[in-house]
């Protein structure tokens, strides 16, 4: 995808209960914590949408501007390839990890950028048909959004995540659950947040239905992708998990039609859902990657939790 089609003896009880209520209490403050946390600014001028061309369902739907001559062609250095150098803060390259998880589900490659223990929240990218680990972690498509996002949560005290994964089904869905499963682990009480760029989003729609993993889940974020149905009946849609669709109105893999009846699906059957719509109005497949606001979107599902 491009931019632009882009045991023990009587005397170890003590210690046992101790252990117990220091482990729940550390739970309890990072739950707090990451409910009260507000991400920091991060280029908030460069990233912020464009324009809003119209708005509706009380600011649930907007309609964002984009122009490929000013969001592409005056952004980027080299179109598509390379964002301009303000875009971009590189010393978040100091906290990033090409690591590899051994998991009941298979190995799993990920590249990690922040704390891989005592994170306040988990940012998780999965990239589409044809991408890669890589993707999520390349500092200088897709407008620099990826970049941002890495400093977002890293700057903030939390972890990203960029996996790779064997397929778009259940074995791909069982390898990134087992990923989440160890990080959430290590940072207990952190809200996790699943985006998933295009064919990616049959993993959020897998996640969603594991019970064990919707109960960490702290938003969804659906970037040129589709919805599905069985979201309906999931543990995730019953815990009114929040949703982020992001969608070009010229995508041609997954028209902007289908994605709205969606999102408007998920209001009708839950009145009060928190889920947002944003259509780029002239954006292609790739756009919502470029484009979207991801600390306003984070900012958004932090603070309806």
């Amino acid at each position: 995808m491009s931019g632009r089609t882009e045991g023990g003896n009587v005397r170890s009880k003590p210690r046992r209960f101790t252990h117990f209520f220091a482990t729940a209490f550390t739970a309890l403050f990072l739950a707090s914590a990451a409910h009260a946390l507000t991400l920091s600014s991060q280029k908030d001028d460069l990233f912020a949408y464009p324009g809003i061309l119209s708005s509706k369902d009380n600011g649930a739907f907007s309609v964002v501007d984009y122009q490929e001559s000013r969001d592409i062609d005056k952004r980027d250095q080299v179109p598509e390839r390379r964002v301009k150098a303000k875009y971009v803060s590189l010393g978040v390259r100091r906290q990033q990890q090409d690591l590899m998880l051994k998991t009941a589900a298979g190995n799993v490659r990920h590249v990690a950028v922040g704390r891989v223990e005592g994170a306040k929240l988990i940012v998780i990218y999965l990239h589409g048909q044809g991408g890669s680990r890589k993707q999520g972690v390349d500092d200088f498509t897709f407008g620099g959004n990826f970049n941002r996002v890495k400093n977002l949560a890293a700057n903030n005290g939390g972890l990203y995540l960029s996996p790779d994964f064997s397929d778009f089904g259940d074995e791909g869905a069982a390898e990134v659950a087992a990923l989440i499963s160890h990080y959430a682990e290590k940072s207990p009480g952190a809200p996790v947040f699943v985006a998933c760029g295009s064919m990616g989003g049959g993993l959020c729609w897998d996640l969603a239905g594991n019970s064990n993993i919707a109960k960490k889940l702290g938003g969804l974020l659906l970037l040129g992708s589709h919805g599905d149905d069985g979201f309906f009946g999931s543990a995730a849609f019953k815990r009114k998990v929040p949703v982020f669709i992001g969608q070009g109105s010229k995508d041609t893999v997954f028209p902007v039609k289908k994605q709205e009846a969606f999102y408007r699906a998920i209001r009708a059957k839950s009145a009060g859902y928190p889920v947002k719509f944003v259509r780029f109005e002239n954006g292609t497949h790739g756009t919502p990657i470029r484009m979207m606001d991801w600390r306003e979107t984070l900012n958004w599902m932090l603070a309806v939790r």
